[in-house]
């Protein structure tokens, strides 16, 4: 059982997407100067002056907390509750203009995930979720849909690329059993299946900034979020996600993913 997110912490989140929505919206199809990091990920302005703002908010409301952030490294992470933080998810669509990318905002206590907001702030899109809270998208509560079987699913992932060699093969075996597989959306995908649009989705690699706003909006909806080993989303997870909107399909495809 997850412990119950404190109320007012569903209203902080919602101002810290507020606050770095006012930052990213303006830069959207603007053409600005883009930044390679160590990885060769890419990084604009927009990413870090929305990140800025989100840390300004969190330490004048709850300064004992931590933050882990993807531009700006981790303060207080041996805090009860710790702010989990990815400005801009899915630079690389907001670099070319593609509105699905999104601002991930979690909050996990003891390591963890129980509060996950994504934000779009260009369609004006919001899914918030806090365990014990079910999610919602714009206010409106929201449910994933029911998928009996592989073989009638429609599958998410940012980019078969991004598997390791070793993960390749199994991913494969899953795309291959699906009735449809769609590429690209980062964490656009995780709302989509909370909403019911989707049913699947597998990614590896992922950072805690990449995941652990997604796993209270999935799990709230009455979905399943583990990694490739059935485990629970915690804060120090493998960075392998697999995402389902009913258990038939988690299932499914946990026994091709953890061969």
């Amino acid at each position: 059982m997850n412990p119950v997110c404190p109320p007012e912490f569903l209203a902080l989140a919602g101002d810290l997407a507020d606050a770095s929505g006012a930052v990213i919206a303006p830069y959207f199809r603007q053409h600005i100067p883009t930044d390679d990091k160590a990885d060769d990920s890419p990084v604009t302005a927009a990413d870090r002056e929305a990140e800025t703002a989100i840390r300004a908010l969190i330490e004048r409301r709850r300064p004992d907390d931590g933050i882990v952030g993807e531009e700006f490294g981790n303060i207080r992470t041996d805090a009860e509750f710790v702010w989990v933080i990815d400005p801009i998810d899915g630079t690389k669509s907001f670099i070319i203009g593609r509105p699905i990318f999104g601002t991930l905002i979690g909050l996990v206590r003891n390591g963890v995930p129980i509060l996950g907001l994504i934000d779009q702030p260009v369609a004006g899109e919001r899914w918030i979720a806090g365990s014990g809270h079910p999610t919602t998208f714009n206010a409106a509560p929201v449910r994933t849909r029911p998928c009996a079987a592989l073989k009638d699913a429609v599958m998410a992932t940012t980019s078969p690329q991004l598997f390791a060699d070793s993960q390749i093969g199994r991913y494969r075996s899953v795309e291959g059993s699906v009735k449809h597989a769609i590429f690209g959306g980062d964490c656009y995908n995780y709302g989509l299946l909370a909403a019911g649009h989707l049913d699947l989705v597998i990614e590896a690699g992922l950072k805690p900034y990449d995941y652990c706003a997604l796993a209270p909006v999935v799990r709230e909806a009455g979905g399943t979020i583990t990694d490739w080993q059935g485990a629970p989303v915690r804060i120090d997870s493998d960075g392998t996600i697999l995402a389902a909107g009913s258990p038939e399909i988690h299932a499914e495809a946990l026994r091709l993913l953890s061969r």
